[in-house]
């Protein structure tokens, strides 16, 4: 499936919509619940719906194709996206959805400075 969809530039786009949706959806859903009991109940909707989209796309693959260096590094990436859930949710239980989410988009720009560290192009 080629074409202008299937390009990078689309799917960041994509990634940024859902992320602003994501902030306005979340905003309502953590109303009179614990932030952290909030991403807990995001976390497993997430896991369910990539286990559905794996199944129907046939992507899934075995464990043992998957090298050491990519768990370890997997496994550190996983714990840094809980640690920024856990922070965001906390963030947007305390503050408005439009002043958290640029707050949170810094990433972009601790990317750039983290490239510069270990030798990447940002």
């Amino acid at each position: 499936m080629k074409g202008s969809f299937m390009t990078w530039q689309m799917w960041a786009v994509l990634s940024a919509f859902f992320a602003a949706l994501t902030a306005i959806l979340a905003k309502v859903g953590i109303q009179n619940i614990n932030s952290d009991f909030a991403t807990f109940i995001r976390t497993i909707v997430v896991l369910l719906a990539l286990g559905v989209i794996l199944l129907a796309t046939g992507q899934y693959q075995r464990l043992n194709t998957v090298s050491p260096r990519n768990y370890l590094f997997l496994t550190l990436s996983g714990l840094a996206t809980g640690a920024s859930w856990v922070c965001y949710f906390r963030a947007l239980k305390l503050g408005n959805a439009s002043l958290v989410a640029p707050i949170d988009k810094m990433g972009v720009a601790l990317i750039a400075i983290g490239a510069i560290f270990v030798g990447w192009k940002p």
